[in-house]
Order: structure tokens, then sequence, then C-alpha cells
């Protein structure tokens, strides 16, 4: 059984690598344009009954934190259009290497054992599609901030920023 979590920990990792190389040829093309906007879950909700808000707190408080330092708000002055493009590299690379690791749970899955596959499958839900889940969160909390920036003025024609206070902290 460890070596089957090993295994799947393993694969999750290399996936990651995997996930950022498709992405990079998918990047070009009008379908990323598609999916770059697109939601599993809306609901803020269901994502909390999944335990999304759990997931959450483990990468703000563990070493995940130091993962992807391109998706944090350092400051209030930060181009939020960038740090939203970056969590949508994030996003789109965990989604690729999570079909990727499924297709390979289910083919050990029938080919050697159903364990191997279910605990690879395991893994990979906490290692790719949650992250997935909550850069998607964290894309729609950033697209009210966007549309909260820039608001344009009536009377003139021209745009005024709003300052947005935040804490960097709350998007992890």
């Amino acid at each position: 059984m460890i070596k089957y979590l090993v295994f799947g920990i393993s694969i999750s990792f290399i996936s990651w690598i995997v996930g950022m190389l498709f992405n990079s040829i998918l990047v070009k093309t009008e379908f990323y344009k598609k999916i770059s906007n697109f939601n599993f879950i809306e609901s803020e909700t269901l994502n909390n009954n999944i335990g999304l808000s759990y997931f959450k707190w483990i990468v703000k408080n563990t070493l995940f934190k130091f993962f992807n330092q391109k998706i944090t708000l350092k400051n209030k002055k930060m181009n939020l259009r960038e740090v939203r493009k970056e969590m949508t590299i994030a996003e789109i690379s965990h989604l690729i290497a999570f079909i990727f690791v499924s297709i390979i749970a289910i083919y050990k899955g029938f080919t050697q054992s159903f364990l191997l596959g279910l605990i690879i499958m395991l893994v990979n839900l906490l290692m790719n599609l949650y992250p997935s889940l909550l850069q998607q969160e964290n894309k729609r909390r950033i697209d009210k901030l966007i549309k909260k920036q820039v608001k344009p003025m009536a009377s003139t024609g021209s745009f005024v920023l709003v300052l947005i206070t935040f804490s960097f902290s709350s998007f992890y």
C-alpha cells in the first residue's frame, strides 16, 4: 500500500511537468481562450462541501505556499490581469495533469490492481483537481476585483482607478 501511495505521489509530480508542457502548446489555440473562463464548480457552497476551504488552508499554511510565487498578491499595485493570467496557466496545467494521471490510474486499475488505481486517483484529486478548483475560485475573486478596479466616469468618459484593499494571503 505504501508503494502504491509513493507511486501515486510520484506520477502526480511528474504530471505537473506534462501539464505545463501541454499547456504551453495549448495556450496558442482558440480552445484555450474558451477553457480559460470555464468553471467546473461555480457554487461557493459546493466548493466548501467538497472541502476546498480545508485545502485552501493547507496550501496557505504549509510548504505548498512556496510552489508558485507568480500567483500571490504582494501589494495593492499589482496588475490583477497578470495575476489572473498566471492563475489560468496554473489551473489549466493542473487540469491537463489531472487528465494525464486519470488515464494512468484507470489503466493501472484494470491491468494491475484496483487498489493501485484507486490510490493513484485519490492522490490525483488532491494534487491536481483541488489545486485547479482553487485556482478557479481565486480567478472568480480576482474577476470581481478587476471589475471594481476600473470604473468609467460618466461625465468625462475617462477611467477612475478605485483602490482595492485586500490581503495577498486571502487568495490562498
